[in-house]
């Protein structure tokens, strides 16, 4: 296609030449630089891909980014910085991949340092350490997430802080921008234990957590856990998988309330069915879970699904506190949230599909500035660029997405780090790093989040505008059709569908 309108570069000079816009009725262009800090969310993100940050579950600031400087040292000459310094409170260095040490000793330069070779010709250097674990020595083997040592001041430097150098083909390379092109952006978040082979691969977003343990309880102390009949599991199993729950979950609330439908009387308190639902509750969360047309509080399939339906809206899949949360909600009592959680974890726990990054109720900040043109056209132009890249769920680059994965990956060009899940981006959003729009209003770059395969209480799918004029997207749509530019022309009949502005923010240098 051709791209060579002179206003715009890349994907924006595309979208102007398919409609008679002009600049102006496209974008607001703004004059108020990206200056303005990220809000950020709660909660640390595992590590899940083949690289990952060289802390773990701390924050940590760039003091000092790859590039010519003056010495710290003496102040006198300028040189090239090979690398980027990374300052903590002083914490525990870790491997970034896996990989075979070839030094690991002290030099005048770097100090104590370690230099691991992770084939094809990469290699990572960690500089200043205060020590180096024992077990860090050259020849070994070690694992991605693998403690290296402690972070120091030992050899050249003026302060404790991690010298972090990455070097291709004998070549010393921005570690920002090598990090970032394998999802692991060095962006100053927290992340936790590497976590490769305990995330569930069919999941937007590519992670989850596990079900707490139970604290309190009652019931569950003299009643144990039943067998459940195979229909009844496999109304728990399907609903599970529509609603992103372990099946466990739903196991234990229909243990606790009706054993499995062995106790089929209305409660004293007006509850009905397999799943005990108020008349009310069961009117605003009520599903047609065996799709014969119509939601039933006393069918066992709509009972389910409808119960999986009240857990997500309640906060099920937004962490460990969230699940307890969901449960409080359906019966009002800790004990009731502990019963759940021990029948739960007795018939076998699991993983909810949700996100540790845990944002807090807001409605954004309309006050913010939308996005610079430039901006703008830097997302746009490196998104457009991934079309034709497969779908897979939990990707996040460089050669696959998810629709989240994608999203992340193209604002992180602009130097801006988004939660890593559709719902919990929009929630970082809502936080106070965005504005709500209404449909209509919508503009190049905005976002767009709706419902999809976990419920309709749920977002589970994000697409980027590209020309609001033809509602064209840039995204990652399925396994079918991986990346493409779409249409979101009858998304407004979806249960979700929200429309949301990015703020000018920032949180770390664009890559060039």
């Amino acid at each position: 296609m051709d791209k060579t309108l002179g206003v715009l570069a890349g994907s924006l000079g595309l979208l102007l030449m398919a409609t008679p816009l002009t600049l102006a009725s496209v974008l607001t262009t703004v004059v108020v630089p990206g200056n303005l800090v990220t809000q950020r969310c709660g909660g640390v993100m595992p590590a899940t891909g083949e690289w990952r940050v060289p802390f773990v579950d701390v924050d940590y600031t760039i003091t000092s980014p790859f590039g010519m400087r003056v010495d710290p040292v003496t102040g006198a000459t300028t040189s090239l910085h090979n690398g980027v310094d990374l300052a903590t409170p002083q914490s525990n260095v870790v491997a970034t991949a896996s990989g075979q040490v070839t030094f690991a000793g002290w030099e005048p330069g770097f100090g104590n340092h370690v230099v691991i070779d992770h084939g094809g010709g990469v290699t990572t250097l960690y500089g200043h350490l205060a020590s180096i674990d024992p077990a860090v020595t050259a020849g070994a083997s070690v694992g991605g997430g693998q403690t290296l040592g402690i972070e120091g001041t030992t050899g050249w430097s003026t302060g404790i802080h991690l010298h972090f150098t990455i070097t291709v083909g004998g070549v010393d390379v921005d570690p920002v921008a090598f990090m970032l092109e394998r999802g692991a952006p060095l962006d100053g978040q927290p992340v936790g234990p590497t976590s490769v082979g305990t995330v569930p691969s069919i999941q937007e977003g590519g992670v989850g957590f596990d079900l707490p343990q139970p604290e309190q309880r009652q019931d569950s102390l003299n009643n144990p856990a039943l067998p459940i009949p195979a229909d009844i599991q496999r109304l728990y199993e399907a609903a599970a998988t529509a609603y992103g729950l372990p099946w466990t979950l739903l196991a234990g609330v229909g243990m606790e309330e009706t054993a499995h439908g062995r106790t089929t009387a209305t409660s004293s308190a007006g509850a009905q069915g397999l799943m005990q639902f108020m008349t009310a509750t069961f009117a605003a969360y009520g599903v047609d879970g065996d799709g014969d047309g119509h939601a039933d509080i006393t069918n066992p399939a709509d009972s389910v699904h409808s119960a999986a339906n009240y857990l997500v809206a309640s906060g099920a899949t937004r962490g460990t506190d969230g699940v307890r949360d969901a449960l409080f909600a359906y019966n009002h009592a800790d004990w009731y949230v502990g019963d759940v959680l021990f029948y739960a974890h007795t018939y076998g726990g699991g993983q909810v599909l949700g996100s540790l990054t845990d944002c807090p109720p807001g409605t954004g900040n309309p006050l913010l500035p939308p996005l610079a043109d430039p901006r703008v056209v830097d997302l746009l132009d490196w998104a457009t660029s991934q079309v034709g890249r497969p779908y897979v769920m939990g990707g996040k680059g460089p050669d696959s997405y998810d629709c989240s994965g994608l999203v992340k990956a193209a604002f992180a060009r602009i130097g801006i780090t988004t939660p890593r899940t559709a719902q919990t981006q929009r929630d970082w959003l809502a936080a106070g790093n965005g504005f709500q729009v209404t449909p209509g209003q919508e503009q190049p770059g905005d976002l767009i989040f709706t419902n999809s395969y976990l419920g309709q209480q749920t977002i589970g799918h994000v697409a980027i505008v590209l020309n609001p004029a033809s509602q064209q997207t840039v995204e990652a749509a399925s396994s079918s059709l991986g990346v493409i530019t779409g249409s979101y022309a009858t998304w407004s009949n979806l249960a979700i569908y929200e429309i949301w502005r990015v703020g000018d923010i920032t949180d770390q240098p664009a890559v060039q």
